[in-house]
């Protein structure tokens, strides 16, 4: 099994204005971060090679991620251990703070490619029941054995 995560956010202004330039800027680093990552399996990515122009949401500032890891350590490990830790401690400059779940992780079988449309329902099963072993946070993990058994 193989962990799949999405997040989403609200930009607070378009992704070509000033405000949100230094986000902007470090996409194409940031994902190549990703790429070359230990346990990086897939991200949605669009003709621009990151995930901006995909739109889920009648909202155009809303944005989606969506990806999928050989293992949970090895998420953490690129969110926390590389340079997207400097770009998360600063989302709060260019995305709206959600009072709502804004990422849900879950388990995939290898080689399964997760759509927005299945990622979206994963999150709201997070949001309406929150963490299960279906859908869940780094709050409370499940293992994908945990998965298989529910």
């Amino acid at each position: 099994m193989q962990l799949a995560q999405l997040n989403i956010a609200t930009a607070k202004d378009d992704l070509d204005s000033p405000l949100l330039k230094d986000f902007v800027d470090n996409l194409d680093p940031i994902n190549a971060i990703a790429d070359a990552s230990e346990g990086f399996v897939w991200r949605l990515k669009d003709d621009t090679g990151n995930a901006t122009e995909v739109q889920a949401f009648d909202n155009p500032r809303m944005i989606v991620n969506l990806s999928v890891w050989q293992s949970l350590a090895s998420l953490k490990h690129f969110m926390f251990k590389t340079h997207h830790i400097d770009i998360m401690k600063r989302r709060a400059e260019w995305f709206d703070k959600s009072p709502l779940a804004s990422y849900v992780l879950w388990w995939v079988e290898d080689g399964h490619v997760p759509s927005t449309a299945e990622a979206l329902e994963r999150l709201a099963l997070l949001r309406q029941q929150g963490d299960t072993a279906q859908a869940f946070s780094f709050k409370k993990t499940f293992s994908a054995e945990q998965a298989l058994e529910s």
